[in-house]
């Protein structure tokens, strides 16, 4: 019998122990990955490493990393990453400039059509960026990666006026709550202002968007900023954007926060959030609170889901499309 191809004996149906990806889906994801790594190394970005598993881990509400027992030190604790945000911001103040990480990252309970507990993720800094430095330079991916010809860009206050008639910014927590509940949030009566943000714009917001034009929409309320700056003209706004297509976040970046001692408000208060929700707490002492005391450089940085974009580009219908192995077949 002679040789087969790669992916010939796919084309009948896949085996249960074989890829849920096509290996035509497999190969232009493989090209798109070139095509990234050529537009960062045009603009003069340096490709780095970092760990997977460290003894940090982001502090986040919504974030749960895998917790692991080592053996080295014995009785420690470490964490699979969230995202290399830590190690790479570490880098930043050792001395690095614009550097960028193609990487596996993971979330625990994270498992659905945009979502996988293990995934790919793309994550670039360039010291000296504002917030519109990097919104243009994730526009310019974008139009590269998605092949269009132009990107949306407006403000997450505009935009959530036109999606729901409220302005997220001055609107009370109750009319947030009563505007929450009259489209479906059962819970609004005991939720938080930013579970009610987040529900209406996810129900509301998103949906208006276009679908066939990348939109970068920013300036995210201040209680949304995670680990960006406020805006210095207006503190109620985040320096904060996302990047959006067909209705999914592809991307995430901010104008990076830089105070270590916001920095570990922030990540207690997220512990108390997380807390009262059940969840185990995260250390908030790290490597790269000490680096941030010694000094981080301003700069813009952003994450990128590269199986989303993958299935934004070539127009798949979920993650189990475009990953080889995903949960369900890991």
């Amino acid at each position: 019998m002679g040789h087969v191809p790669p992916g010939r004996a796919m084309e009948s149906g896949v085996p249960p122990f074989g890829p849920s990806a096509s290996w035509e889906v497999l190969r232009r994801r493989a090209e798109l990955l070139t095509e990234l790594r050529s537009f960062f190394a045009d603009r003069g970005f340096l490709e780095v490493e970092t760990p997977l598993l460290c003894r940090d881990s982001v502090v986040d509400l919504h974030i749960d990393p895998f917790a692991v027992e080592v053996s080295q030190p014995p009785g420690e604790t470490w964490w699979l990453q969230t995202s290399p945000e830590f190690c790479m911001k570490r880098m930043l103040a050792a001395g690095a400039t614009a550097i960028y990480q193609v990487t596996r990252a993971f979330r625990q309970g994270e498992i659905g059509r945009w979502h996988n507990p293990e995934f790919t993720m793309v994550e670039w800094y360039r010291c000296g960026d504002d917030m519109r430095a990097g919104m243009a330079l994730l526009a310019e991916l974008a139009q590269a990666m998605l092949g269009a010809d132009s990107v949306l860009q407006i403000e997450y206050a505009e935009l959530f006026r036109q999606g729901t008639g409220i302005d997220p910014l001055d609107a009370t927590d109750k009319a947030l709550r009563e505007a929450a509940r009259c489209h479906g949030l059962d819970a609004a009566g005991e939720s938080t202002r930013d579970d009610c943000l987040d529900f209406l714009f996810a129900t509301r917001v998103v949906p208006s968007l276009p679908r066939e034009v990348p939109a970068v929409v920013y300036y995210y309320p201040a209680s949304q900023a995670a680990l960006s700056r406020l805006d210095p003209r207006d503190d109620r706004r985040a320096e904060r954007f996302e990047l959006f297509f067909r209705g999914v976040e592809l991307a995430n970046g901010y104008h990076e926060l830089t105070d270590a001692a916001e920095w570990r408000r922030r990540a207690r208060a997220a512990n108390r959030r997380r807390a009262s929700r059940g969840k185990r707490e995260i250390p908030v002492d790290s490597a790269l609170l000490r680096a941030m005391e010694s000094g981080l450089p301003a700069g813009s940085g952003t994450a990128l889901g590269f199986d989303r974009l993958v299935m934004a580009a070539l127009r798949r219908r979920s993650l189990s499309e475009v990953m080889a192995f995903p949960w369900e077949r890991a």
